[in-house]
């Protein structure tokens, strides 16, 4: 997750299945005008070719090969925006962006994430997992419905500091009896490290340790958004309308990328 160099990866895919095309074309085409010429050769002058069919088999010849040119010019412009998309991702290096999902990176010691519900709840329960399934952390969250954020200073139940890297955060509700359960969606934040892409997408990395696509971004945040996070909440569940007097006095530069 540190350059773009596989950006053209996608483009390269796409223009090779055209070219192949092209060629299997030429070489049907070929053939067909090896056996034309054949039947032309040594046809029944009584009973000649028909020159309607002969018309008609070169007009579909021609219909298929102007399909694949224009597949070939859209697959410059899919090159084009790719590399758009690319140059774009770039620039996402060292802000901080919010992505759907419940993995979030441990940076320097902090973790941040966000939760949203449908409806009031009586219980919010907050796991922190490492990447082996182990519980590490846990703590109780706000109840009502809406979005609500997480600070988690990178310490396990017992106090002690864990190495930066990937954690899952586990969100569980409780609701009254005879109720439907509750929708939980996640988020997580991290600052953006890399970008890269294969033939199925571009990712941003997240810390050294996880990654997500271009099309999970729900915000992009200024560079020092973690430093504005209110230190009390740090560990515990917050919520979203909490701001702390820094904050109000100048807001994050968001982006809404949804």
């Amino acid at each position: 997750m540190t350059d773009i160099s596989s950006i053209t990866g996608m483009a390269s895919n796409t223009t090779s299945t055209t070219n192949t095309a092209s060629q299997n074309l030429s070489a049907d085409m070929n053939t067909f005008l090896t056996l034309l010429t054949t039947q032309l050769k040594y046809q029944d002058p009584l009973d000649p070719m028909d020159t309607a069919e002969f018309t008609n088999q070169l007009v579909q010849y021609s219909s298929v090969e102007q399909a694949i040119q224009t597949n070939s010019k859209l697959d410059d412009l899919l090159s084009l925006n790719i590399s758009n998309l690319g140059a774009q991702a770039v620039s996402y290096i060292g802000k901080t962006a919010q992505v759907l999902g419940d993995v979030m990176p441990l940076q320097n010691g902090k973790a941040k994430a966000a939760y949203t519900l449908n409806k009031d709840v009586t219980s919010v329960s907050i796991m922190v997992k490492d990447m082996n399934g182990k519980v590490v952390y846990t703590t109780t969250g706000e109840t009502t419905s809406g979005t609500h954020e997480f600070d988690w200073d990178g310490k396990d139940s017992n106090g002690n500091q864990l190495e930066d890297g990937a954690y899952q955060i586990v969100v569980s509700t409780k609701v009254p009896s005879g109720e439907t359960e509750a929708t939980v969606t996640t988020t997580v934040f991290g600052k953006v490290t890399g970008v890269a892409s294969d033939s199925n997408n571009i990712y941003i990395g997240l810390g050294d340790a996880v990654t997500a696509t271009l099309g999970d971004i729900v915000t992009m945040r200024e560079d020092n958004y973690f430093d504005k996070n209110n230190s009390s909440n740090v560990g515990s569940g917050g919520s979203s309308s909490d701001k702390d007097e820094e904050a109000e006095e100048k807001p994050s530069e968001e982006t809404n990328l949804a």
